[in-house]
């Protein structure tokens, strides 16, 4: 249960949104309140979101909260069933409505939201919802507990959302996916919650999985490397998939790792001699702040800016000074938030991944230029 408490810290609350179709509509109007001490004078979006971590966000309305951090949204139409997101700065908190809603509200501290230490009243299943990650977050739920409550959970949205932020992308837990699917599945047969978390779990077979230790793997058991597209310092937006036809040493670093910056000369090391040899790097950082970073300025949206511009300038600073000279270096400055991190179940750095000319994972977990180079060579 350790890994999932740790996986659930890491994921917290990821911004997905989402475009409902086919969800049974509301039935009447939904007025939605709150009172946030320390939001005074910021603005407050509230969007729709989905179940996957990697979705992006719909703003179905945004107001700005009084000196003293009271907001409200009135939606004459309602909101049809789906998973919905309070966001202020980097805090969020989350709503998981079943269309019958008439009035909302939602208090609390700021810097507690994506902690789940809020009230909320006038929707049971935000509730039922706020509850079970409050357990999560606390280190006091098992896989058992999860388990239950995407069974027996009244919303099946719920169950899912749970599931996803709670035990990952980790393939180990399918049986539970696919308990949620299910649910969904009946519940919402022709929804695109349904069909995303149809992908989602698809998406699981893709999701790298692997030891510490060095793994080579042989040609007929490969699988596709995740894609990877993310800007560079200058903002450029480079992809792994367009270094297909090289032999590419994907990188997780960052400045702030002494391990990695100890790894670095062996990189470049054999950058230099094969670079024009069918090889590169492509190097991923983890520079940045995340949300629990972020709670420490206040999720002031300036102090935050700036922290992640400094943030970026030692990103900057450690390329040049451990002479990193190829082009490939991109970041989405969110630290151990970062989406491909997770996507490669990188949970500790220095981690490497050498990927074939054919775009396929070949080998992992790659230190020293010794283990690099052999590897390289049986490639190239």
């Amino acid at each position: 249960m350790k890994n999932i408490i740790k996986t659930f810290l890491l994921i917290l609350i990821a911004a997905t949104a989402y475009r409902c179709g086919d969800m049974p509509g509301s039935s009447k109007s939904l007025s939605l309140t709150g009172n946030i001490n320390g939001a005074g004078s910021m603005q407050v979006f509230l969007d729709k979101v989905g179940i996957s971590p990697t979705s992006a966000s719909l703003v179905v309305a945004k107001t700005e909260a009084t000196p003293t951090g009271e907001f409200s949204f009135s939606l004459p139409e309602g909101a049809e069933p789906g998973l919905y997101r309070i966001r202020i700065g980097a805090q969020r908190a989350t709503l998981v409505l079943d269309g019958t809603e008439s009035n909302i509200s939602l208090s609390g501290n700021l810097i507690e939201l994506n902690r789940f230490n809020y009230k909320v009243e006038g929707s049971e299943s935000s509730v039922a919802y706020r509850d079970m990650m409050q357990k999560l977050a606390g280190g006091k739920a098992s896989l058992a507990d999860v388990t239950s409550f995407v069974q027996n959970t009244p919303n099946p949205l719920a169950g899912a959302l749970v599931a996803t932020q709670s035990l990952g992308n980790n393939r180990k837990y399918v049986d539970v996916f696919n308990q949620a699917k299910d649910r969904l599945a009946a519940e919402f047969p022709n929804s695109s919650y349904a069909s995303e978390f149809d992908t989602y779990i698809a998406s699981l077979k893709k999701v790298v999985t692997g030891g510490k230790g060095f793994k080579f793997i042989e040609e007929s058991q490969r699988q596709p490397a995740p894609e990877i597209k993310l800007p560079s310092p200058s903002g450029k937006v480079y992809a792994l998939s367009d270094l297909k036809g090289k032999v590419v040493l994907l990188d997780f670093w960052a400045s702030w790792c002494r391990p990695c910056r100890a790894e670095n000369p062996n990189v470049v090391r054999i950058y230099d001699k094969y670079k024009d040899k069918g090889f590169t790097v492509f190097s991923v950082s983890l520079d940045g702040i995340d949300s629990r970073t972020a709670a420490r300025y206040g999720n002031d949206p300036t102090k935050v800016a700036t922290a992640r511009e400094a943030q970026k300038k030692r990103w900057i600073d450690a390329i040049k000074k451990d002479k990193l000279v190829w082009e490939t270096h991109v970041s989405d400055l969110k630290k151990w938030e970062c989406v491909p991190a997770r996507t490669y179940g990188v949970s500790s750095i220095p981690r490497t991944f050498m990927i074939d000319k054919n775009g396929n994972i070949a080998a992992m977990n790659l230190r020293g230029a010794e283990q690099i180079e052999e590897t390289l060579l049986k490639l190239l």
